[in-house]
C-alpha cells in the first residue's frame, strides 16, 4: 500500500521566546524540521505533506526541495484540524503516517515498524513510557491491555495523570478510515481544539484495531517546546551520534564532549579528542587523529593525517600523512597532497600544496599553486587581492620561500628557486636562483629618541 507522510509544523512555539518559527530552531546545526523530513524521505513515501502555519514563508524558504507538498493551516485549531488540511491531497488507498516537526529524533526503524503494524487496516500509534509524563497525553488501556483512547493532560483525571505511558502523537492509519474519523472530531475539550488523538477512540468505536507500540527509547520521541527541551534533545542527539561512531570502531575520548552535525564517515582506528565539532559531510581516513577543539566541516581527510588542537578545516581535502595545526585554518578549495605540513597560525584558501611541502608558521597562502617539497617560511603572505580581483601565485617544486616574504600576485617562483627573507616579490623569480628584494638599511647617527612629555 502506498505511503503518504504528513508532518505537522504549523505551531508558533511561543515558549521558545524567539522570532524564529519553532520548527526552524537549530538542532545539530540544522532546523529541527530538516531532521524530520530526512526521516520521512528514508521511508520512500509516495508523498510528503508539510502542514505549516506560523512563519509560513520562512519555513517554505528553508526547504526549497520539490518533493515537499506544502499545506497551509491558516488557523491553528489543533492537531486533528492540521491533518484535515492535508487529507484532500491524499488518496483513499494510501496509508498515512503522521509525524511532528518538533519531534526530531524519531528513528526510521521505529516508523517502519509502526507502518507495518498498521498494515493498511489498523490504527497504530507510537507511545513511550516516561518517568515524568507531565505535559503529554496519556494512553488509556482496557483490562486486556488494548489501547482504547488518549486523554490529554488538561482533560485527564488524577488517576489518569498518574499513568506513565504517553502518546507521542505519531500514528499510522489507512487514509480512508482516518478521513472518516477526522470528519467526526469535536472540539469539546479544555482547549476547544480538534485533537488528532481522539481518532483513537473513534477507531475503537468503529471496531478498528488499535495498536499502541512503545518506543524502544524515550529520547527518540521527545518533543521540543522551549529552549530547555531543545538543549535536552541536542544532548540526546549528540550522545546517540557519539555511540554510533564508537560502535563503528572510532575512539571518542569523551562522548559527552563531541558534536556530530552532519554525515560522518570514518575509517579504522580513527581518534577524536574532546570538543571536536564535525559538520556537513566529513570523511576521515584510517588512523586519522583529530585533536581537541577542532572544527571540521565538509572535508576529506586522508589516512594517517593528524589534525592538531584548535584547527579549523572547512571545504578542504588532504592526502595521507599530513600534519595540520595546531591553530591552523584550511578554508574551502584547499587541497593538500601527501605528507604536507601546515603549522600553527597558518591559513590556506583555494590553494594546492604538493607532496612534502611545508608552511609551518604564521603564514597566509591564498589562491596559490605550490609544488612538491616547497618550504614556505614564517610570516609569508601571498598578496592575492588587489581590492577588486583575486590573483594567483605559482611556486615550483623544491622552492624555498624565506621568512617574511610578500608574494604580490599574479607572480611565479620557479623550481628550486630561493627567495631571501624579507623580500617583496612582484616579478617572476627564476628557477634555481636566489632572488632578494630589500630596501637599503640605514643607521641614522646622532639620532635621539624623543623624551616623553609629562601630562
Amino acid at each position: 500500500m502506498p505511503l503518504t507522510v504528513v508532518i505537522l509544523a504549523a505551531g508558533q512555539g511561543k515558549r521558545m521566546a524567539s522570532d524564529l518559527p519553532k520548527v526552524l530552531q537549530p538542532l545539530a546545526g540544522r532546523p529541527m524540521l530538516a531532521h524530520v523530513i530526512d526521516v520521512a524521505r528514508s521511508l520512500e513515501p509516495a508523498a510528503i505533506h508539510v502542514v505549516h502555519g506560523h512563519g509560513a514563508e520562512r519555513v517554505r524558504e528553508a526547504f526549497p526541495a520539490a518533493d515537499i507538498r506544502w499545506v497551509l493551516q491558516a488557523e491553528q485549531n489543533g492537531t486533528g484540524h492540521a491533518v484535515m488540511q492535508a487529507m484532500p491531497g491524499i488518496p483513499d488507498d494510501h496509508s498515512v503516517l503522521v509525524l511532528f516537526g518538533d519531534v526530531p529524533l524519531v528513528r526510521p526503524a521505529a516508523l517502519r515498524g509502526l507502518v507495518a503494524r498498521s498494515g493498511g487496516r489498523a490504527l497504530a500509534l507510537l507511545s513511550a513510557v516516561l518517568p515524568d509524563p507531565a505535559g503529554y497525553g496519556r494512553v488509556i488501556r482496557d483490562a486486556a491491555g488494548r489501547a482504547v483512547r488518549i486523554v490529554e493532560e488538561k482533560d485527564a483525571s488524577q488517576p489518569e495523570r498518574a499513568i506513565g505511558e504517553v502518546n507521542t502523537g505519531i500514528l499510522a492509519a489507512p487514509a480512508a478510515k482516518l478521513r472518516a474519523w477526522l470528519a467526526a472530531l469535536k472540539a469539546d475539550n479544555a482547549q476547544s481544539e480538534y485533537y488528532l488523538t481522539d481518532c483513537v477512540g473513534a477507531a475503537v468505536q468503529d471496531g478498528c484495531a488499535v495498536e499502541a507500540v512503545i518506543a524502544d527509547a524515550a529520547a527518540e520521541v521527545l518533543g521540543v517546546n522551549d529552549k530547555v527541551q531543545l538543549a535536552e534533545v541536542e544532548a540526546a542527539h549528540r550522545r546517540a551520534k557519539a555511540h554510533e561512531l564508537m560502535r563503528a570502531g572510532v575512539t571518542v575520548i569523551d562522548p559527552a564532549r563531541i558534536d556530530i552535525r552532519g554525515d560522518v564517515q570514518c575509517g579504522r582506528d580513527v581518534e577524536l579528542d574532546i570538543n571536536v565539532i564535525l559538520g556537513g559531510k566529513v570523511k576521515l581516513g584510517d588512523r586519522v587523529k583529530v585533536g581537541p577543539g577542532c572544527v571540521l566541516r565538509d572535508c576529506d581527510i586522508g589516512a594517517d593525517t593528524e589534525i592538531r588542537a584548535h584547527s579549523v578545516v572547512e571545504g578542504a581535502v588532504t592526502g595521507a600523512r599530513c600534519v595540520v595545526g595546531p591553530f591552523a585554518r584550511l578554508r574551502p578549495g584547499t587541497k593538500l597532497a601527501d605528507a604536507v605540513h601546515v603549522g600553527n597560525f597558518v591559513e590556506i584558501k583555494n590553494s594546492e600544496l604538493g607532496a612534502g611541502s611545508k608552511a609551518n608558521h604564521l603564514s597566509y597562502v591564498g589562491d596559490s599553486s605550490i609544488g612538491s617539497a616547497v618550504n614556505v617560511g614564517a610570516g609569508t603572505v601571498t598578496c592575492n587581492y588587489d581590492g577588486a580581483s583575486k590573483h594567483r601565485t605559482t611556486i615550483g617544486d623544491g622552492a624555498f620561500i624565506g621568512s617574511g616574504t610578500m608574494l604580490v600576485a599574479p607572480v611565479s617562483v620557479g623550481e628550486q628557486a630561493t627567495i631571501g627573507a624579507g623580500s617583496t616579490i612582484t616579478r617572476p623569480a627564476p628557477a634555481g636562483k636566489l632572488t632578494v628584494e630589500r630596501g637599503r638599511q640605514k643607521t641614522i647617527e646622532n639620532w635621539k629618541r624623543p623624551d616623553r612629555k609629562e601630562e
